[in-house]
């Protein structure tokens, strides 16, 4: 009996070990076993930057009509110039005729002689992802699709995307083209991101026009007499087939297809105020892609949650105070001018402190301020450092990390004239005291 008891007894404790064993680094192992059947895929969280996850996430790969995230953002700048409206009206040319009349792309059916509004085209493009309208939109936009390339091209360079070529609005292949490619371009040349910068394309165009996502959330709609449907099958659709992949908060964001891309898409999601960013690059089927970015989605949503690691005027510990000279009073309190709030792994939280870079040009060569001070003023900035394992780090540089500004939280006033020079004095004396007494010491 008592033999039975502390065989029982050694189970339970086993168990018991192994149950802490494993889940002490349940995050760890879970994107480990991610398992995406992708090229390339990325995981981004939408308001910092922060990188949740990437796999082979800077090789260049051909986007298919990821590239008219591209498009969308001239399109929403134009407008916001003031170059266009959305009741702005066009004809479609020999060009985009040709392409919509083409059965092989399942355009939408464009006619000649007839206006069509800027709404009317932008909702097939980013609805539908109808390529003639995309043709129509860069060419209402630049006068040709030759020059809107150059618009693209320009605008990747400031976004700071590190990997891309754009040769068409579309991203079809040139050779889909034909004798229409786009003047400048190669009848060979096809378009080229890497899954970050489809990251960075797409955080640029959700941050800088959220509005684009109340039109790429929409499962289907009317265009010209017809109903045309939305490729993101992770929206809410009605068809029984398709609700199969519906993930709750989607709200976008484009899908590409070509027999040289395979089936990509950039996905867009929000969750109780978590928004998230997914690429996946090169997958193999239609739903595969909706397959991968589920997988992507639920492991941001059930491994990382936005925290407050350092509040509004949080003081680092042994450097609260820097000091001045020349002021009234001989120190100056600093601390973040702002909280500093980050996507966090669950149980990662002590894993996160703040590091300081004072500006150089406020500081001499002792580390002392020089009066006069305002409340308020940046005296440099903190960087949140991370000491654990899969630091991804952030979208847009590798290097870069999140900092707020360090400021000081009082006003040193500078001393008068008087008061200066008395101290100069003192100094003076100080100093040539300091000197006879090294020197009379030197006698002896």
């Amino acid at each position: 009996m008592k033999h039975n008891i502390g065989k029982g007894l050694s189970f339970l404790l086993i168990t018991f070990v192994m149950t802490a064993l494993f889940s002490a680094q349940p995050n760890a192992v879970q994107a480990k076993e991610l398992n995406l059947n992708a090229e390339s895929a990325i995981l981004v969280d939408a308001e910092t930057g922060k990188v949740l996850y990437a796999k082979n996430p800077d090789i260049e790969l051909p986007p298919a009509s990821m590239t008219k995230m591209m498009t969308e953002y001239l399109v929403w700048e134009a407008i916001e110039k003031g170059e266009i409206d959305w009741e702005t009206t066009t004809q479609i040319s020999d060009y985009a005729y040709s392409i919509s009349a083409d059965e092989s792309f399942s355009g939408v059916g464009l006619k000649q002689d007839k206006d069509y509004t800027v709404r009317q085209l932008y909702e097939a493009m980013a609805i539908n992802s109808d390529n003639a309208t995309t043709i129509a939109l860069a060419e209402l936009i630049a006068g040709s699709e030759g020059e809107f390339v150059k618009l693209m091209n320009k605008k990747a360079g400031e976004m700071g995307l590190p990997e891309y070529k754009f040769v068409n609005s579309s991203g079809l292949d040139n050779k889909s083209l034909g004798d229409n490619h786009p003047e400048g371009t190669e009848p060979d040349e096809v378009n080229l991101m890497s899954a970050r910068s489809a990251a960075i394309l797409a955080y640029n165009l959700v941050n800088d026009y959220p509005e684009a996502l109340e039109i790429s959330k929409i499962p289907e709609t009317e265009f010209d007499g017809q109903t045309i449907r939305n490729w993101n099958y992770m929206l809410p659709h009605d068809a029984s087939y398709l609700k199969q992949f519906a993930y709750e908060g989607v709200t976008g964001l484009k899908t590409g297809f070509t027999d040289l891309a395979g089936y990509c898409f950039t996905g867009t999601v929000t969750r109780d105020g978590k928004q998230l960013i997914s690429v996946v690059m090169k997958t193999e089927s239609e739903k595969e892609r909706f397959k991968e970015t589920a997988k992507l989605f639920d492991y941001g949503f059930k491994h990382f949650t936005m925290k407050e690691l350092f509040p509004k005027n949080y003081q680092l510990k042994g450097k609260s105070t820097l000091p001045v000279i020349k002021g009234k009073d001989e120190n100056i309190d600093i601390a973040l001018k702002d909280a500093i709030q980050a996507p966090v792994k669950k149980g990662d939280e002590k894993k996160y402190s703040v590091k300081y870079h004072f500006d150089k040009k406020k500081l001499n060569k002792d580390g002392e301020l020089t009066a006069p001070i305002k409340k308020g003023e940046k005296i440099g900035t903190a960087e949140l450092v991370y000491d654990g394992d899969d630091d991804y780090g952030y979208l847009f540089d590798k290097k870069d990390k999140q900092t707020v500004d360090v400021i000081a939280t009082e006003e040193v006033e500078k001393k008068n004239w008087f008061m200066l020079a008395l101290g100069a004095i003192g100094s003076f004396f100080a100093n040539l005291f300091s000197t006879i007494v090294d020197t009379v010491k030197g006698w002896f």
